[in-house]
């Protein structure tokens, strides 16, 4: 029997840019598959229910059009159904397509990802999980999930530039808070600024903050910020896009496969670009829990 393959398509998703290339990604796939499904869905749980209707009649692969919160649906139903995802760039950030290789131009991937499903090309890679929840880039609490929130509220800018606009914002109303990081690695009890939790290493649309994360060793890394200063978060803001943050005397880095983050200190965790949940919670890599196409 042949791929049989469902298309998902967010229409708002990077203010159009998926709607636009969504015929063209469909032509394409219909000559690598034997079957293709469209679910094209506004809002969450059209598209759920969509996918759920793909996998009764059988589903080999989930492509997505769309950014990391397109990309985040995704993964939960591919990771609960056995299905192998393949991605199609068309967002803000982008960046699990970012982190897998997957070349960031809607236009790029389709050819990368029909050369892949004509060859059988698949991969598995680690997800993060939290609850019934799984995630694919970073959880992050604090600072940068405070940023998350304001990006996602601005019109203007687009792209990346909306995440160092939010961060300049983000940095009047910087309070540290007290946060402990208990792992099976160890435990840290200390006032922090932010700590992201990385399946990958980027999160804003391209920034590094788990520069070393690597989705396919069973592990975590975790970054955290102790209690920083504004001029010091400012000296470390241009690093950020380098990754050499890490080795400012404030950083703290480490890696491990479960993570619990607590008190409840009035953080609200993101995920995957989008909000989770307010801490405590604990979170745990799990080994291979996605295929991914190409």
């Amino acid at each position: 029997m042949g791929v049989r393959a469902a298309l998902a398509v967010h229409p708002a998703s990077g203010r159009g840019a998926a709607a636009r290339v969504s015929g063209t990604v469909a032509e394409r796939l219909r000559e690598v598959v034997d079957h293709l499904s469209l679910a094209v869905a506004d809002t969450v749980d059209e598209s759920r229910e969509l996918m759920r209707r793909a996998a009764d009649a059988g589903l080999d692969v989930l492509v997505v059009i769309g950014g990391d919160g397109s990309m985040h649906q995704g993964v939960q139903f591919c990771a609960e159904h056995g299905v192998a995802l393949g991605i199609v760039p068309a967002g803000t950030g982008n960046d699990l397509a970012r982190a897998l290789g997957v070349p960031g131009e809607p236009h790029a991937a389709l050819d990368h990802l029909a050369a892949s499903l004509a060859d059988g090309a698949r991969r598995t890679i680690d997800l993060g999980k939290v609850g019934d929840t799984w995630f694919a880039t970073v959880l992050c609490a604090g600072f940068d999930s405070a940023v998350n929130e304001r990006a996602n509220a601005l019109r203007w800018p687009s792209g990346p530039r909306r995440y160092d606009v939010a961060v300049v914002a983000e940095l009047a109303r910087l309070r540290p808070a007290p946060l402990i990081v208990d792992t099976d690695a160890g435990r840290l009890e200390t006032e922090a600024t932010l700590v992201a939790v990385g399946n990958t290493a980027y999160y804003g649309g391209g920034i590094p903050v788990c520069p070393d994360a690597d989705p396919s060793d069973g592990l975590f890394d975790v970054t955290l910020v102790g209690a920083a200063h504004r001029r010091d978060l400012l000296r470390l803001l241009p690093t950020l896009r380098s990754g050499r943050h890490i080795d400012h005397p404030a950083v703290t880095t480490l890696r491990a496969s479960r993570v619990t983050l607590e008190p409840a200190n009035g953080w609200t965790a993101y995920a995957d670009g989008d909000p989770l949940r307010p801490l405590p919670l604990t979170t745990t890599c799990v080994s291979g829990a996605l295929a991914v196409v190409g």
